[in-house]
């Protein structure tokens, strides 16, 4: 074992070696104290710490033979990625607390603070048009709003939800069912690109670990887990969506589920996850009533764009002419457009804005208050 070698870099070992998870490095840390004791540890020495069999303890006292870390570490380096592991700042909060959280996650991009406001957005990669157009525009009005949305950048919803995340300049996190030098499916490449130049792509799975079966639902428990909770836009039966809102589920996060078609079997897996408690999905502000309560208040520090929903979110221009035009008494859209001084499609925009923000409310017969 090289006498350099940092807490990261073996981690990165780890990581690579098979049948070593992220249960089992715990298990090891709590013995040994830190990654690279593991690594220098005896056969004997590594069989004294529970859960860790004859099999487990051949692989990584002999993982010189079997692994190559420089090469590795080389790969990171010129891909221009870097490794984030659990002892990082950076590291999603969220996912740390699921039991099993990534040894180290390979990222490209930024991952930010911001980013534990974030809401997975997940469906069917056999997709309508129905199902395309709501994903695009849940996605939009979350990012627009300043939500991190979280998807597997997989066809399909995925990449809707993606997609309509980039249109409104906001923050979007693919996880990756592959290594990070993968693209897939390969029409993706120029959407991960633009992922990671405003957003990030990150994954667990090391360089050229091509797309299976046991890698989805891996990945999966990762987006479930780095979020605050999960939608399911558009789902059949047997749809790997399922498998995402299970997890969310089981972290105690927030399960939502976009109705549609009685006749669909697309939507056969939303109407079920509904049957079972999911809450109902229409819009965006389905899912921002229920961040009210997600968010600990110590998020949301008062200040002139407060709204009670997220932290300190910021009026566009737009925006706050109109708010501006909006007393106590009942406005009439008609008298925002006079008074504002906008045209009616940039009002209607700003408004509904404005009422995702939890800013102003709207009374039947198209009358606006500012909320108390």
């Amino acid at each position: 074992m090289p006498k350099t070698m940092d807490s990261r870099e073996a981690l990165v070992a780890l990581n690579l070696i098979e049948g070593v998870g992220p249960v089992r490095v715990r298990q090891l840390m709590e013995h040994f104290g830190d990654p690279p004791a593991i690594l220098g540890a005896s056969r004997q020495h590594l069989l004294q710490v529970r859960g860790i069999g004859e099999e487990t303890a051949e692989a990584i006292a002999g993982w010189e033979k079997t692994i190559d870390l420089s090469s590795e570490l080389k790969r990171i380096g010129d891909f221009g990625c870097r490794i984030v592991t659990q002892a990082d700042p950076e590291y999603p909060e969220l996912l740390r607390q699921i039991y099993d959280p990534p040894i180290v996650l390979y990222v490209k991009g930024e991952l930010l603070p911001k980013d534990k406001n974030s809401v997975a957005m997940v469906g069917s990669r056999m997709t309508t048009h129905y199902g395309i157009e709501v994903a695009r525009k849940l996605a939009y009005q979350l990012a627009y709003l300043g939500v991190t949305v979280v998807s597997g950048g997989a066809r399909g919803i995925d990449s809707a939800a993606h997609q309509g995340a980039l249109s409104a300049k906001g923050r979007t996190i693919t996880v990756l069912g592959t290594g990070i030098n993968l693209v897939f499916p390969p029409e993706n490449a120029d959407l991960y690109e633009r992922i990671a130049a405003s957003g990030a792509l990150i994954t667990q799975f090391p360089f050229n670990r091509p797309p299976d079966k046991q890698a989805f639902p891996i990945r999966n428990r990762i987006v479930a887990g780095m979020t605050l909770g999960t939608v399911v836009v558009e789902a059949n039966l047997t749809s790997g969506a399922l498998i995402t809102a299970n997890f969310a589920a089981e972290y105690g996060r927030q399960v939502f589920a976009v109705p549609g078609r009685i006749d669909s079997p697309r939507s056969k897996g939303c109407h079920e996850l509904i049957k079972k408690g999911a809450k109902l999905c229409e819009g965006a502000e389905d899912i921002l009533s229920e961040f009210e309560y997600l968010f600990p208040a110590s998020n949301r520090p008062p200040g002139a764009s407060e709204t009670g929903v997220l932290p300190a979110l910021e009026l566009s221009e737009a925006e706050q002419k109109v708010y501006d035009t909006i007393n106590h008494d009942e406005s009439s859209i008609d008298e925002v457009i006079r008074h504002s001084g906008l045209p009616s499609s940039a009002v209607s925009v700003a408004l509904l804005s404005l009422e995702m923000k939890r800013v102003v409310k709207q009374l039947p017969g198209k009358l606006f208050v500012r909320n108390q």
